[in-house]
């Protein structure tokens, strides 16, 4: 599999995951991916951003300004 927008190789990896909500910024860690190792654009499955999605919003109702968290703890 190639890289879409670069052509390069396309491997298995981890990412954080980082979303600005008005004046708030959270940060997923440790999101599983499959990322491109010439430009580095990381693509999630559908099941991961499902769970991506899940964990944004839950999120949100709670962070004030800044929140970090654990992927593998929250996408259970």
């Amino acid at each position: 599999m190639s890289c879409f927008f670069c052509k390069g190789d396309i491997k298995d990896g981890i990412t954080n995951h980082v979303v600005n909500i008005k004046s708030s910024v959270i940060i997923v860690k440790n999101v599983p991916c499959t990322e491109c190792s010439q430009c580095g654009l990381s693509f999630y499955d559908d099941d991961v951003m499902g769970k991506l999605e899940t964990i944004v919003n839950d999120m949100r109702k709670d962070v004030t300004e800044i929140a970090v968290v654990q992927y593998s703890s929250k996408a259970a």
